[in-house]
């Protein structure tokens, strides 16, 4: 992660540097532009951040995560089309965490994504009381198939101040994910996670 504070906009200075760190470590092959939401930069600072990235020998895929075409659909507008499509090695990774989400404006802003080329896939986060049962998730996941943006992760919600009523037990993803098997294509299947603390990675949870 390029920056952890959502609110904080860093500078060129902390960019540099962070490329600086990229460019010494040969194998990293992969990085992910996130840590706060990157589409709530201007357009010309994250041409700029993409534009180091993309001039790394070493790099050989860029990811932004955003939720900005669910919460602010207009935000995918033709300058930043305009853009983003002159990264051939861009992947887009979104946070539907509903089929409620899935509006006309947010589906229209996939379209436009998919339309410069970039593959855009699904992390959704498992939240009691919304989409932490069967029907809610598949619906979910096949309606994400249907504007072609392929259910990736599902989350277990992590341990943050605030957000505990939301938390459910981890035996609760896996037994939806059980469930789906069988009942809709596996493209539809996330994966279940755990976000490890510590920066420990993805754990997956399976249901055997």
């Amino acid at each position: 992660r390029l920056w952890k504070n959502e609110s904080f906009v860093p500078s060129l200075d902390l960019i540099g540097k962070a490329i600086s760190y990229i460019r010494n470590k040969p194998q990293i092959r992969e990085v992910i532009v996130s840590g706060g939401d990157p589409l709530t930069l201007s357009t010309e600072r994250l041409d700029q951040i993409l534009s180091l990235l993309a001039n790394l020998k070493n790099i050989e895929v860029i990811r932004i995560g955003t939720r900005a075409p669910v919460v602010l659909p207009q935000r995918i507008d033709k300058h930043l089309c305009s853009i983003l499509k002159k990264y051939n090695n861009l992947w887009i990774n979104i946070q539907f965490n509903h089929t409620r989400e899935i509006s006309p404006l947010s589906e229209l802003a996939c379209r436009k994504l998919q339309q410069c080329g970039i593959p855009l896939s699904n992390q959704s986060v498992l939240l009691k009381g919304i989409n932490d049962n069967l029907r809610t998730m598949k619906e979910l996941c096949q309606k994400l198939q249907k504007i072609r943006v392929r259910p990736y992760y599902l989350f277990q919600c992590d341990p943050v101040v605030g957000v505990s009523h939301f938390r459910t037990f981890a035996l609760k993803g896996t037994e939806i994910i059980k469930r789906m098997r069988g009942y809709t294509s596996g493209m539809c299947i996330p994966n279940f996670v755990i976000d490890g603390i510590g920066g420990r990675g993805k754990i997956p949870l399976m249901p055997e």
